[in-house]
């Protein structure tokens, strides 16, 4: 998907908005003064004055409407990053046991060959002993926030009748790790989150968000292997994931295998037979289906 982004031209807002009155979107977001879908591009007129064009034809769009030729600086920002940007990134959403990390972090481009001489790319990439050397090291020398969702807070939080689904957590953390980072100053020119669902459905599940910012949100399948911003919080993430998982299994006494396999639900089945259901909804995702296989497995060895 491309991204274009630019300066409202004040001169041209009433004709933008006259243009694409019939194309009009409701607004999700509390700094969205103006939002409509036109040719299969988003385009997102904010109260700060930017104008951001979204999707496959956001240059042609943005050229038709008479806000972006290809001779000025406003270049598609499909993969630059040559610019100071957040990524964000989250790891054990596929994992049964453990619980959800989502890191933001802010990268600047004097920060690109020291990440680059440190071999930073997609955590899923790297060993996990090449992420514990990693992950100390990023954390000092990059701004960022992180954040972890106990399983426990998170069988709270998701589940049927509960206020959020496995999407929409995902929303809130992104949402409030980019927020806190924001908070400390930062300016990024961009934010790219890795995509791990559509632009709308993250905007349908924001709005029930306590906290909001006016930056545009760039979504980027992949992203953690074309931006250095969203590979350190992969890195991060996958960390502090890890030592959750460990530590889990330290207090039950049982080693917690990562992912949602045949292992974790032999795991979980032992589990459920030395301390009951309490100890899953204590370290594992409950609503996944290995939470059954566990019982299954277990009612066949009576």
């Amino acid at each position: 998907m491309e991204t274009i982004v630019v300066k409202n031209n004040p001169k041209l807002k009433k004709e933008l908005i006259s243009k694409l009155k019939t194309y009009q979107l409701a607004p999700k977001n509390p700094y969205l003064e103006f939002v409509a879908k036109y040719q299969g591009t988003t385009i997102s007129l904010y109260s700060s004055g930017k104008l951001v064009f979204q999707g496959g034809k956001a240059s042609q769009v943005a050229q038709e409407l008479g806000h972006y030729s290809p001779s000025e600086n406003s270049a598609p920002q499909t993969k630059s990053q040559a610019l100071p940007l957040i990524g964000s990134d989250e790891v054990g959403n596929g994992s049964y046991f453990g619980g959800i990390a989502v890191v933001a972090s802010y990268v600047e481009p004097k920060d690109h060959d020291f990440l680059r001489k440190l071999g930073v790319g997609d955590s899923k990439t790297l060993t996990d002993t090449k992420i514990k050397e990693l992950a100390p090291i990023l954390e000092k020398a990059i701004k960022h926030k992180a954040l972890l969702l106990s399983p426990q807070k998170y069988n709270e939080m998701v589940g049927k009748n509960k206020a959020y689904n496995a999407v929409s957590i995902k929303v809130a953390l992104h949402n409030q790790a980019i927020f806190l980072l924001l908070q400390t100053g930062v300016e990024p020119e961009k934010i790219v989150i890795d995509a791990f669902t559509s632009q709308g459905n993250y905007e349908k599940h924001l709005i029930k968000e306590k906290n909001h910012f006016p930056n545009p949100l760039t979504f980027v399948e992949k992203a953690e292997g074309q931006y250095l911003a969203v590979a350190v919080s992969s890195i991060i993430a996958r960390n502090l994931f890890l030592e959750n998982l460990k530590n889990l299994g330290e207090e039950l006494g049982y080693t917690l295998p990562s992912g949602a396999g045949q292992a974790s639900d032999k795991v979980a089945s032992h589990l459920l037979a030395a301390y009951g259901i309490s100890s899953l909804d204590y370290s594992a995702k409950l609503h996944f289906a290995n939470t059954q296989k566990a019982q299954t497995l277990l009612n066949s060895k009576k």
